[in-house]
């Protein structure tokens, strides 16, 4: 970690320039909640989904890439699939070397994903703390580059700038509901809000790790299941966004396995969206209730992650 280096607006805004050739601008989706059988109020929704390697991972990964030093024996990542599958995209296009590790149930999807950038891909374990765990061992031996997915000052830059062009592109939003697994997303997003916007994050009931952050008032060990455990389950989460979170995020939700599924299957149903478990996290919290929006408050969700094996929605 190089905590020295603030996270503020104004060193998201230059991380953002940095790493602005090498991401996609992701679009935002207007839609009516009416459509999806609730009261009528509109929603927009931020696909980041459709961002390089199929999550917003791929913002931090060039972050680290572009403002830290690499050796020659290239960089190291842990991960649960999506941050894996961002460094080995940002290493490929980069032309640096990439070893990602992983724990056994990372979806296939992911692991080809990996592969398929030309990293070499690594299973240790059976949770993303084993691969952590192992992803160090590996960093002592060879003294490659560490990227890690949410607990790093630039990870955490690069994860901003999704806050930025949402205010950019949606300036009258009220509030944003994300989901949460390390924090690194609703950490960066938040320290560029500052505020100025409502954001409420959203967990899986099986992988609390922000809500039990806030109970115990720092970072502490939760625990790490459900169906989106490749993406929202680390054991806890980072120290770096944790402050950020307790002074400018207001709350957490928590959703049911059930109701992520319905979101999952919601999205494909009415607007042909594919989204992970953890990519329909923070939608399954409007859908299911646990986040009703007032009369005439200007809600965003962001879908962040579709790197997920073909279902049948529709089935």
């Amino acid at each position: 970690m190089t905590p020295t280096m603030d996270i503020t607006r104004e060193q998201i805004a230059a991380t953002e320039a940095v790493i602005r050739p090498h991401i996609r601008r992701t679009p935002l989706l207007e839609a009516n909640l009416a459509d999806f059988g609730l009261p009528t109020a509109p929603v927009t929704l931020k696909l980041e989904m459709l961002q390089h390697s199929g999550s917003f991972k791929a913002r931090g990964a060039f972050a680290n890439l572009l403002l830290r030093r690499v050796p020659n024996v290239g960089v190291v990542a842990a991960s649960g699939g999506n941050h894996g599958a961002a460094v080995a995209y940002a290493a490929q296009r980069l032309g640096i070397r990439a070893t990602i590790f992983v724990p056994d149930i990372t979806s296939p999807a992911k692991a080809e994903r990996i592969r398929g950038y030309g990293a070499k891909l690594v299973i240790s374990g059976s949770r993303y703390a084993d691969a952590l765990a192992a992803s160090e061992a590996h960093v002592a031996q060879t003294g490659a580059l560490a990227v890690h997915a949410y607990d790093q000052t630039e990870t955490l830059l690069g994860q901003g700038s999704v806050g930025l062009e949402l205010e950019q592109d949606a300036p009258d939003i009220e509030t944003l509901l994300v989901a949460v697994g390390g924090g690194g997303l609703i950490g960066g997003i938040a320290a560029w809000y500052a505020g100025r916007t409502r954001i409420v994050a959203v967990e899986p009931e099986q992988s609390p790790t922000l809500h039990a952050a806030f109970e115990a008032g720092a970072p502490v060990d939760a625990p790490a299941g459900g169906i989106a455990a490749d993406s929202l389950a680390p054991r806890r989460v980072g120290e770096l966004m944790f402050p950020i979170a307790r002074a400018h995020v207001e709350r957490v939700v928590l959703v049911s396995d059930d109701a992520i599924r319905q979101a999952q299957a919601a999205l494909w149903s009415h607007l042909r969206l594919v989204a992970e478990p953890g990519g329909a996290a923070a939608f399954a919290a409007v859908l299911s209730g646990r986040y009703r929006p007032s009369p005439g408050e200007r809600v965003a969700v962001l879908v962040c992650g579709a790197n997920t094996t073909a279902v049948n929605f529709d089935g």
